[in-house]
């Protein structure tokens, strides 16, 4: 084997994770020497990733695209798996099903607002001075906003093929102007509730002076061994990745088997979804080897909740950068009222219906509710980690747990979501109907939000 620079796919790997790393120590070199930067809460990851997207776009550095959408997406499920690793304390127990479904339908009335803006603007658009315009593409405000890259791209790609020209690029547009909302006008609402008192900033050095206990508890096993305490949490994590991927892959190819066109719909939903399942997977392991404690089979607790919130810490932290420097500026090309409208204004009206539902659901940790899920309902769960790291950097909040549950009870909940989708491009007149029951069903889920759940806690 050769083992010289010639090999490019041998180097590839370590070339483009030393960008990554540069760019980390120099974003965190430049927010310690930098005032302006500390004042304005720029997370570290974020000025990274638009430093390496700068350098991408300058032509000073050869950078991967698709190894750093890789990175982005791998590094999303291996986070939320060691965060659902993590042993919860006994007041913690419990929680996450009872507000999960909340949550889900918190997420989804925010698929609906955004549905149902993005609908009136384009199909105003067609009726007042562009009747060329799509109609359904309006829809493509929460697949880009709230769903992410990947349904925007599907999604975009079929309308393209119904008669939507640049769909495909409209819809990764919108995907990456929300990741930017999410990032940058995310910090700015940071910095206005830090300024206005609402809330503080919080260093994640103040756990320095917790007990010892807060780095090795009760009844875990030893620091080292034969083998390093580190390994095991990594190792746990890889191995529930690697169950995630054969269970994936299961369930796709099941789904296959009994309907090909369910298959095209559903399959890339569940690899999109993977994170969840990875989620679900890290949780089973760790009732199993509770059980296994309570029962005596086994005398240790192999899991650390110190380690496994500093590899979570650092698989969001890589995977932040790679997904700001996988941005591609050429997606924004044509139709730029229209995407103007949509993004401006579909970011208003995320902010301004997270503020009522949040407060309705997260009445202990409003701030870190609001801000957590407008990174991701903007964004990707990803971009809602980063922003709830700057007033949460422990997570020791339920608002990131929040993400995964409620993003459970969302692809339940979200199921119309993808009939609406379908049925709004066949015609004008379908577009209005499905503008009706998107309003129709967004009411419906304010009222699981503020009646149904809300009567279920007391």
């Amino acid at each position: 084997m050769d083992y010289s620079a010639a090999n490019s796919q041998l180097w590839n790997v370590i070339i483009q994770l030393g960008y990554i790393a540069g760019m980390l120590l120099l974003a965190s070199f430049l927010r310690q020497a930098s005032r302006l930067i500390r004042n304005s809460m720029m997370p570290v990851a974020v000025l990274a990733g638009f430093l390496l997207l700068a350098l991408k776009y300058t032509g000073l550095i050869d950078l991967d695209q698709d190894f750093m959408e890789i990175l982005t997406y791998h590094g999303i499920a291996l986070g939320f798996i060691a965060m659902s690793l993590r042993v919860p304390k006994k007041r913690e127990k419990g929680a996450e099903s009872k507000i999960g479904f909340r949550s889900g339908a918190v997420i989804v009335s925010t698929y609906m607002v955004q549905g149902v803006t993005g609908l009136i603007i384009t199909i105003g658009l067609a009726l007042a001075f562009m009747p060329d315009m799509f109609r359904a593409a309006g829809l493509l405000l929460p697949m880009g906003y709230g769903q992410g890259p990947g349904q925007a791209n599907n999604i975009g790609t079929t309308y393209q093929t119904l008669g939507f020209r640049g769909g495909h690029s409209f819809g990764l547009a919108i995907a990456a102007a929300g990741y930017l909302v999410a990032c940058l006008v995310g910090v700015v609402i940071l910095n206005i509730l830090r300024k206005s008192g609402r809330i503080s900033m919080k260093d994640a050095g103040a756990h320095e002076e917790y007990d010892a206990e807060y780095f090795n508890g009760k009844d875990e096993i030893p620091i080292a061994e034969s083998v390093d305490k580190m390994s095991v949490q990594f190792a746990m994590i890889l191995l529930v990745y690697f169950v995630t991927y054969l269970a994936t892959r299961g369930l796709t190819a099941g789904i296959a088997s009994i309907s090909e066109s369910l298959a095209g719909t559903v399959n890339t939903l569940l690899w999109g979804f993977n994170f969840i399942i990875g989620s679900a997977l890290a949780i089973l392991l760790r009732v199993i080897l509770e059980r296994l404690r309570s029962t005596g089979r086994i005398r240790r607790q192999y899991q650390n909740n110190y380690l496994l919130n500093r590899l979570s810490g650092a698989f969001f932290d890589v995977m932040i950068v790679a997904g700001i420097a996988s941005i591609n500026v050429e997606d924004i090309s044509g139709l730029v009222v229209p995407f103007l409208l949509l993004t401006v204004i579909g970011a208003a009206v995320t902010w301004l219906h997270l503020k009522m539902v949040c407060k309705a659901v997260y009445p202990d940790y409003y701030y870190e509710g609001l801000i957590s899920m407008f990174g991701m309902l903007t964004g990707t769960i990803s971009s809602g980690v980063l922003l709830l790291r700057e007033i949460d950097p422990a997570l020791e909040t339920p608002a990131a747990n929040n993400l995964i549950t409620g993003s459970s009870f969302g692809i339940l909940l979200g199921a119309p979501v993808l009939i609406l989708v379908g049925l709004a491009p066949k015609s004008p007149v379908m577009c209005f109907v499905t503008l009706g029951l998107a309003a129709l069903y967004l009411l419906i889920l304010d009222v699981i939000i503020f009646k149904v759940g809300r009567s279920k806690e007391h």
